[in-house]
């Protein structure tokens, strides 16, 4: 489903601005996130799968270059947090991973397959970017239907830019 510029910018205000909560083993109010810097938030379908390994260690690898851009790095899955708290410490991933396990978040972004084509599991988290400024406004969006492709990290990097510190 292709979205118009203004229905993310206008909508996705308001998606932020509701208090979600996601886990870590903490409470997280999505809101919480863009208080304070820009943040890169990153909807990944499966730890401990090859393409979300890959995704989420060149964040981890380029994290210098996202606080340079006072950018706060935080990735979403539908996993458990105790699954999440594994790959994490495994990776060696220097930002948080939060649990969408109820989906309320992923599908309130867009951000949900129905069914994953690559296994036929039902209420994965779709592969998604979303780099939001410090007011809470999304700069860039990015929804990947195919699951095995990665998000622009140029185009993120560039979205933050624009953001300012």
């Amino acid at each position: 489903m292709a979205l118009s510029p203004v229905w993310w910018h206008c909508d996705m205000k308001r998606l932020m601005r509701k208090n979600y909560i996601l886990l870590d083993a903490n409470q997280w109010p999505l809101i919480d996130l863009s208080s304070t810097s820009n943040v890169v938030l990153l909807f990944f379908p499966l730890a401990f799968t090859g393409t979300c390994t890959k995704e989420l260690c060149s964040a981890r690898d380029d994290i210098s270059k996202y606080q340079k851009l006072n950018a706060t790095v935080v990735a979403i899955s539908v996993d458990s947090l105790f699954t999440l708290g594994k790959f994490r410490e495994e990776q060696k991933l220097p930002f948080d991973l939060l649990s969408d396990f109820n989906k309320e978040v992923s599908r309130k972004y867009d951000s949900l397959y129905e069914e994953f084509p690559l296994f036929g599991l039902k209420g994965v988290t779709k592969r998604s970017a979303f780099v939001i400024d410090k007011h809470g406004i999304i700069r860039y969006a990015e929804i990947l239907a195919d699951a095995t492709k990665l998000p622009d990290f140029a185009k993120i990097k560039e979205a933050l830019e624009q953001c300012g510190k």
